[in-house]
């Protein structure tokens, strides 16, 4: 399992702490009744935190000509006409998914093109499945603009557990479905902002793949 570049210290970190205390107790303590639950409980929470970093590697194959992809795992939360009022300032087609501790945290571009503005808003850290997350809690905002000149906005956001949003989107530089746009630590969502004309192909409820599963189809 490839571990993501965003984990790889915290995971060397709490290792090293937990096998200090494991370690500790071990020496101190001779009651296997107090120490094994202790041992078990750390090497369930590493492993879980292990599995929150792992990178699966994906490669999109269908055609990417208008498509949409999810750009991360989870499952879908809102599908609705919305006025987007930080950047378009007009109505769009919000697609929101929402991650648990257990989905891979990874996102990746929805859309190839030239990423033409990128911002970070701090906020709350209310639960990232509620509506007003999308404009109340912390989260960076990533618009790309396709080869037909349409522009999707891709927002990163912050959960009641996640403190820390990571973006690589870059501003002038080319983008691909199949890279990571950043990644989110623990708990949270993104939302996508399509134009209003645009076929939506997922459901509130249905389950994403990032970087795999088709979301919706934009008119040339």
């Amino acid at each position: 399992m490839k571990i993501h570049q965003e984990g790889k210290e915290i995971l060397i970190g709490l290792f090293i702490l937990l096998a200090a205390i494991n370690g500790l107790l071990y020496y101190l303590i001779t009651w296997p009744a107090i120490t094994t639950p202790i041992h078990i409980i750390s090497i369930v929470f590493f492993l879980l935190v292990l599995n929150f970093f792992r990178s699966p590697k994906r490669h999109y194959k269908g055609d990417t000509k208008g498509v949409v992809v999810a750009p991360a795992d989870g499952t879908i939360v809102a599908v609705e006409e919305v006025m987007e009022n930080e950047y378009f300032h007009e109505k769009r087609i919000q697609v929101s998914i929402f991650m648990t501790v257990f989905n891979v945290h990874a996102n990746w571009f929805p859309v190839n093109g030239t990423v033409t503005h990128v911002s970070h808003q701090n906020g709350r850290f209310m639960a990232a499945y509620l509506p007003k997350s999308s404009t109340e809690n912390e989260r960076s905002t990533i618009v790309i603009k396709t080869e037909s000149g349409t522009e999707v906005l891709a927002r990163q956001i912050a959960g009641a557990m996640a403190r820390r949003i990571v973006t690589y989107a870059e501003v002038g530089e080319e983008c691909h479905i199949d890279e990571h746009m950043g990644f989110i630590k623990f708990g949270s969502r993104v939302d996508v902002f399509l134009p209003i004309d645009a076929e939506i192909l997922v459901s509130l409820n249905d389950k994403t793949t990032g970087n795999l599963t088709k979301i919706a189809r934009l008119k040339q």
